[in-house]
Protein backbone atom coordinates (compact mmCIF):
# COMPACT_ATOMS: atom_id res chain seq x y z
CA UNK A 1 0.00 0.00 0.00
CA UNK A 2 1.45 3.01 -1.21
CA UNK A 3 -1.17 5.67 0.23
CA UNK A 4 -0.02 8.25 2.66
CA UNK A 5 -2.01 7.44 5.90
CA UNK A 6 -2.00 10.15 9.19
CA UNK A 7 -1.34 8.97 12.44
CA UNK A 8 -2.18 10.21 15.36
CA UNK A 9 -0.95 9.40 19.05
CA UNK A 10 -3.64 11.44 22.20
CA UNK A 11 -1.57 12.77 24.84
CA UNK A 12 -3.97 14.40 27.08
CA UNK A 13 -6.17 14.07 30.21
CA UNK A 14 -9.01 12.40 31.22
CA UNK A 15 -11.73 13.89 33.36
CA UNK A 16 -11.60 11.51 36.05
CA UNK A 17 -13.42 8.91 36.97
CA UNK A 18 -16.19 11.04 35.48
CA UNK A 19 -17.65 8.63 32.59
CA UNK A 20 -20.01 11.64 30.43
CA UNK A 21 -17.07 13.89 31.13
CA UNK A 22 -14.49 11.92 29.54
CA UNK A 23 -16.66 10.57 26.78
CA UNK A 24 -17.22 14.33 25.76
CA UNK A 25 -13.59 14.93 26.01
CA UNK A 26 -13.01 11.39 23.72
CA UNK A 27 -15.29 12.86 21.49
CA UNK A 28 -13.92 16.53 21.19
CA UNK A 29 -10.53 14.38 20.67
CA UNK A 30 -11.84 12.05 17.40
CA UNK A 31 -13.68 15.17 16.38
CA UNK A 32 -10.08 17.36 15.91
CA UNK A 33 -8.62 14.27 14.73
CA UNK A 34 -10.69 14.38 11.63
CA UNK A 35 -10.17 17.97 10.95
CA UNK A 36 -6.69 17.53 10.91
CA UNK A 37 -6.98 14.59 8.24
CA UNK A 38 -5.62 11.95 10.49
CA UNK A 39 -6.53 8.71 9.39
CA UNK A 40 -5.79 6.04 12.61
CA UNK A 41 -6.33 7.23 16.04
CA UNK A 42 -4.71 5.65 19.64
CA UNK A 43 -6.01 6.38 23.15
CA UNK A 44 -4.20 5.80 25.92
CA UNK A 45 -4.83 2.79 28.22
CA UNK A 46 -8.18 3.12 30.25
CA UNK A 47 -8.26 6.38 28.86
CA UNK A 48 -12.07 6.48 29.67
CA UNK A 49 -11.92 6.69 32.90
CA UNK A 50 -8.53 7.44 33.42
CA UNK A 51 -6.05 5.38 35.26
CA UNK A 52 -6.49 5.36 39.12
CA UNK A 53 -2.80 5.55 40.16
CA UNK A 54 -4.38 5.22 44.18
CA UNK A 55 -4.86 1.44 43.35
CA UNK A 56 -0.51 1.33 43.68
CA UNK A 57 -0.15 3.82 46.26
CA UNK A 58 -3.17 2.70 48.87
CA UNK A 59 -4.15 0.02 50.32
CA UNK A 60 -7.41 -2.31 49.45
CA UNK A 61 -9.20 -1.13 52.46
CA UNK A 62 -8.27 2.25 51.59
CA UNK A 63 -9.44 2.16 47.69
CA UNK A 64 -12.74 0.98 48.31
CA UNK A 65 -15.16 3.96 48.30
CA UNK A 66 -12.49 4.73 45.27
CA UNK A 67 -13.33 1.74 43.24
CA UNK A 68 -17.10 1.60 43.55
CA UNK A 69 -16.73 5.16 42.10
CA UNK A 70 -14.58 3.97 39.77
CA UNK A 71 -17.11 0.56 38.49
CA UNK A 72 -20.11 3.24 38.06
CA UNK A 73 -17.50 5.59 35.52
CA UNK A 74 -16.98 2.73 33.33
CA UNK A 75 -18.08 2.13 30.21
CA UNK A 76 -19.77 -0.60 28.79
CA UNK A 77 -19.86 -1.78 25.05
CA UNK A 78 -23.78 -1.58 24.65
CA UNK A 79 -24.70 1.83 26.24
CA UNK A 80 -25.37 5.29 24.65
CA UNK A 81 -21.96 6.52 25.54
CA UNK A 82 -20.43 3.75 23.56
CA UNK A 83 -23.12 4.90 20.38
CA UNK A 84 -22.33 8.68 21.10
CA UNK A 85 -18.44 7.42 20.64
CA UNK A 86 -19.10 5.81 17.65
CA UNK A 87 -21.26 8.57 15.81
CA UNK A 88 -18.27 10.90 16.53
CA UNK A 89 -15.83 8.49 14.81
CA UNK A 90 -18.18 8.09 11.86
CA UNK A 91 -18.70 11.92 11.67
CA UNK A 92 -14.99 11.98 11.66
CA UNK A 93 -14.33 9.01 9.05
CA UNK A 94 -11.20 8.19 11.15
CA UNK A 95 -10.31 4.71 12.59
CA UNK A 96 -10.01 4.82 16.24
CA UNK A 97 -8.69 2.88 19.18
CA UNK A 98 -9.78 3.70 21.81
CA UNK A 99 -8.76 2.41 25.64
CA UNK A 100 -11.33 2.07 28.41
CA UNK A 101 -12.05 0.04 31.45
CA UNK A 102 -15.31 -1.90 30.01
CA UNK A 103 -18.04 -3.00 32.48
CA UNK A 104 -19.60 -5.87 31.88
CA UNK A 105 -22.27 -6.94 34.40
CA UNK A 106 -20.76 -6.33 37.91
CA UNK A 107 -16.86 -6.82 36.65
CA UNK A 108 -14.54 -4.62 34.88
CA UNK A 109 -12.02 -5.41 32.10
CA UNK A 110 -9.01 -3.18 30.54
CA UNK A 111 -10.40 -2.74 27.45
CA UNK A 112 -9.46 -1.59 23.91
CA UNK A 113 -12.33 -0.94 20.84
CA UNK A 114 -11.25 -0.56 17.16
CA UNK A 115 -13.87 1.44 15.70
CA UNK A 116 -14.10 1.70 11.98
CA UNK A 117 -14.43 5.04 9.87
CA UNK A 118 -18.11 3.85 9.75
CA UNK A 119 -18.84 3.54 13.22
CA UNK A 120 -18.63 0.12 14.23
CA UNK A 121 -16.69 -1.81 17.01
CA UNK A 122 -14.82 -4.50 14.47
CA UNK A 123 -12.27 -5.52 17.52
CA UNK A 124 -12.79 -5.65 21.06
CA UNK A 125 -10.15 -7.12 23.64
CA UNK A 126 -9.13 -7.14 26.99
CA UNK A 127 -6.52 -6.90 28.46
CA UNK A 128 -5.23 -10.81 29.15
CA UNK A 129 -3.28 -10.84 32.51
CA UNK A 130 -3.72 -7.03 34.23
CA UNK A 131 -0.55 -6.28 36.13
CA UNK A 132 -0.04 -7.13 39.72
CA UNK A 133 -2.33 -4.74 41.53
CA UNK A 134 -4.62 -3.94 38.28
CA UNK A 135 -5.95 -7.61 39.42
CA UNK A 136 -7.61 -6.02 42.35
CA UNK A 137 -9.97 -4.30 40.16
CA UNK A 138 -9.72 -5.88 36.68
CA UNK A 139 -10.47 -9.02 34.95
CA UNK A 140 -8.27 -10.83 32.65
CA UNK A 141 -9.37 -10.99 28.66
CA UNK A 142 -10.18 -14.55 27.62
CA UNK A 143 -9.01 -16.07 24.08
CA UNK A 144 -11.31 -13.45 21.76
CA UNK A 145 -8.69 -11.08 22.88
CA UNK A 146 -6.06 -12.64 21.64
CA UNK A 147 -7.07 -11.29 18.26
CA UNK A 148 -6.90 -7.84 17.49
CA UNK A 149 -5.26 -6.99 14.37
CA UNK A 150 -8.45 -6.06 11.57
CA UNK A 151 -8.53 -5.43 7.77
CA UNK A 152 -8.89 -1.95 7.18
CA UNK A 153 -9.08 0.72 4.73
CA UNK A 154 -5.44 2.09 6.31
CA UNK A 155 -3.70 -1.67 6.63
CA UNK A 156 -4.12 -4.20 9.20
CA UNK A 157 -4.39 -2.63 12.82
CA UNK A 158 -3.86 -4.01 15.80
CA UNK A 159 -3.04 -2.96 19.98
CA UNK A 160 -2.17 -4.15 23.45
CA UNK A 161 -1.89 -2.37 26.69
CA UNK A 162 0.83 -1.52 28.89
CA UNK A 163 3.10 -4.34 30.05
CA UNK A 164 1.46 -6.57 27.51
CA UNK A 165 4.57 -5.04 25.47
CA UNK A 166 6.63 -7.06 27.86
CA UNK A 167 5.10 -10.65 27.28
CA UNK A 168 7.24 -11.72 23.83
CA UNK A 169 4.64 -14.72 22.94
CA UNK A 170 1.76 -12.02 22.76
CA UNK A 171 3.78 -9.93 20.76
CA UNK A 172 4.42 -12.73 18.50
CA UNK A 173 1.27 -13.52 17.79
CA UNK A 174 0.31 -9.96 16.92
CA UNK A 175 3.57 -10.06 14.35
CA UNK A 176 1.44 -13.35 12.89
CA UNK A 177 -1.61 -11.54 11.96
CA UNK A 178 0.53 -9.42 10.10
CA UNK A 179 0.16 -5.79 12.04
CA UNK A 180 1.49 -3.27 10.04
CA UNK A 181 0.41 -0.21 12.38
CA UNK A 182 0.16 -0.92 16.34
CA UNK A 183 -1.72 0.93 18.90
CA UNK A 184 0.34 1.08 22.20
CA UNK A 185 -2.04 2.35 25.30
CA UNK A 186 -0.26 3.28 28.16
CA UNK A 187 -1.15 4.99 31.65
CA UNK A 188 0.66 8.43 32.65
CA UNK A 189 4.08 7.19 33.94
CA UNK A 190 6.78 9.09 35.76
CA UNK A 191 10.31 9.35 35.60
CA UNK A 192 11.98 7.84 38.56
CA UNK A 193 13.10 10.50 41.36
CA UNK A 194 16.83 9.19 42.27
CA UNK A 195 17.59 6.59 45.58
CA UNK A 196 13.55 5.94 45.24
CA UNK A 197 12.68 2.38 45.28
CA UNK A 198 9.59 2.59 42.12
CA UNK A 199 10.70 -0.27 40.06
CA UNK A 200 12.39 1.57 36.74
CA UNK A 201 10.24 -0.48 34.62
CA UNK A 202 7.43 1.67 35.15
CA UNK A 203 9.05 4.85 33.58
CA UNK A 204 8.55 6.79 30.63
CA UNK A 205 11.92 5.93 29.59
CA UNK A 206 11.53 2.39 29.91
CA UNK A 207 7.56 2.02 28.28
CA UNK A 208 9.03 4.04 25.28
CA UNK A 209 11.85 0.85 24.77
CA UNK A 210 9.37 -1.14 24.95
CA UNK A 211 7.12 0.33 22.25
CA UNK A 212 10.09 1.26 19.99
CA UNK A 213 11.12 -2.23 20.25
CA UNK A 214 7.75 -3.48 19.50
CA UNK A 215 8.33 -1.50 16.33
CA UNK A 216 11.59 -3.06 15.81
CA UNK A 217 11.30 -6.25 16.05
CA UNK A 218 7.78 -6.27 14.35
CA UNK A 219 8.81 -4.33 11.39
CA UNK A 220 5.47 -1.85 12.45
CA UNK A 221 4.18 1.49 13.03
CA UNK A 222 3.89 2.18 16.50
CA UNK A 223 1.33 4.52 18.05
CA UNK A 224 2.19 5.23 21.37
CA UNK A 225 -0.86 6.96 23.33
CA UNK A 226 -0.47 8.48 26.97
CA UNK A 227 -2.25 10.12 30.02
CA UNK A 228 -1.50 13.22 31.26
CA UNK A 229 -1.63 14.02 35.60
CA UNK A 230 -1.98 17.91 35.92
CA UNK A 231 -0.85 19.69 39.14
CA UNK A 232 -4.67 19.54 40.63
CA UNK A 233 -5.05 15.93 40.43
CA UNK A 234 -1.81 15.09 41.86
CA UNK A 235 -2.68 15.85 45.32
CA UNK A 236 -6.15 13.24 44.66
CA UNK A 237 -4.49 10.50 43.09
CA UNK A 238 -1.72 10.26 46.49
CA UNK A 239 0.99 10.97 43.81
CA UNK A 240 2.57 13.66 45.90
CA UNK A 241 2.96 12.18 49.56
CA UNK A 242 3.91 9.00 47.81
CA UNK A 243 6.90 10.75 46.17
CA UNK A 244 6.61 9.12 42.57
CA UNK A 245 6.01 12.73 41.24
CA UNK A 246 6.41 16.27 42.13
CA UNK A 247 4.93 18.05 39.30
CA UNK A 248 2.53 17.54 36.48
CA UNK A 249 3.87 15.27 33.84
CA UNK A 250 2.63 11.76 32.56
CA UNK A 251 3.32 12.09 28.84
CA UNK A 252 5.37 10.40 26.67
CA UNK A 253 3.21 9.70 23.73
CA UNK A 254 5.48 9.00 20.45
CA UNK A 255 5.41 7.52 16.95
CA UNK A 256 8.03 5.11 15.37
CA UNK A 257 8.27 4.05 12.17
CA UNK A 258 9.20 0.10 11.16
CA UNK A 259 12.77 0.53 11.91
CA UNK A 260 12.29 2.08 15.00
CA UNK A 261 13.04 5.86 13.88
CA UNK A 262 10.99 8.86 16.07
CA UNK A 263 9.07 10.35 13.79
CA UNK A 264 7.91 13.03 15.41
CA UNK A 265 8.78 15.67 18.45
CA UNK A 266 7.58 14.80 21.67
CA UNK A 267 5.14 17.06 23.65
CA UNK A 268 6.06 18.36 27.23
CA UNK A 269 5.37 15.77 29.73
CA UNK A 270 2.34 17.65 30.86
CA UNK A 271 1.68 19.21 27.64
CA UNK A 272 -2.04 17.92 25.68
CA UNK A 273 -2.24 17.42 22.41
CA UNK A 274 -2.50 14.97 19.11
CA UNK A 275 0.97 13.86 17.66
CA UNK A 276 0.53 13.33 14.07
CA UNK A 277 3.32 11.43 11.30
CA UNK A 278 2.29 10.71 7.95
CA UNK A 279 3.41 7.28 6.80
CA UNK A 280 3.50 5.08 3.94
CA UNK A 281 2.73 1.31 4.63
CA UNK A 282 4.52 -0.37 1.89
CA UNK A 283 7.81 1.33 3.87
CA UNK A 284 7.88 -1.76 6.22
CA UNK A 285 9.21 -3.93 3.28
CA UNK A 286 12.64 -1.43 4.08
CA UNK A 287 12.34 -3.61 7.31
CA UNK A 288 11.17 -7.12 6.20
CA UNK A 289 13.98 -7.41 3.80
CA UNK A 290 16.43 -7.05 6.90
CA UNK A 291 14.40 -9.77 9.09
CA UNK A 292 10.62 -11.06 9.47
CA UNK A 293 10.43 -13.00 12.51
CA UNK A 294 7.31 -14.75 10.75
CA UNK A 295 8.32 -15.17 7.73
CA UNK A 296 12.25 -15.49 5.91
CA UNK A 297 13.87 -14.85 9.86
CA UNK A 298 12.25 -17.74 11.77
CA UNK A 299 12.65 -21.47 12.20
CA UNK A 300 9.53 -23.00 12.42
CA UNK A 301 10.89 -26.16 12.51
CA UNK A 302 13.08 -25.11 15.57
CA UNK A 303 10.55 -22.43 17.87
CA UNK A 304 6.72 -22.30 17.57
CA UNK A 305 4.09 -21.19 19.05
CA UNK A 306 0.79 -22.78 20.54
CA UNK A 307 -2.50 -20.42 20.91
CA UNK A 308 -5.27 -21.66 22.24
CA UNK A 309 -8.58 -19.55 20.74
CA UNK A 310 -11.51 -21.85 22.87
CA UNK A 311 -13.53 -19.22 24.88
CA UNK A 312 -13.67 -20.64 28.23
CA UNK A 313 -17.28 -20.43 29.16
CA UNK A 314 -18.71 -19.55 33.06
CA UNK A 315 -21.46 -21.76 32.39
CA UNK A 316 -21.71 -24.70 30.02
CA UNK A 317 -25.43 -26.22 29.55
CA UNK A 318 -25.96 -30.03 27.84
Amino acid sequence: MSQTIRLGAVQARPIWFDLQGTVQKTIDLIHEAGQKGINVLGFPEVWIPGYPWDIWIQSVPQNTQMVHRYMANSLSINSPEMEAIKTAVKEAGIFVVLGHSERDGGSLYMAQSSISPEGVIVAHRRKIKPTHIERMIWGEGQASSLKSVVDTPFGKIGALCCFEHYQPLLKYYQYSQGEQIHVASWPAFFEVPKGSDWPFHGSPTVSLLASRFMALEGQTFVIVSTQVVKEENLDKMHLLESGVTDKAAGGFAMIYGPDGKELVEALAPDEEGILQADVVLSDIDYSKALLDPVGQYSRPDLLSLLVTKTEGKHVIEK
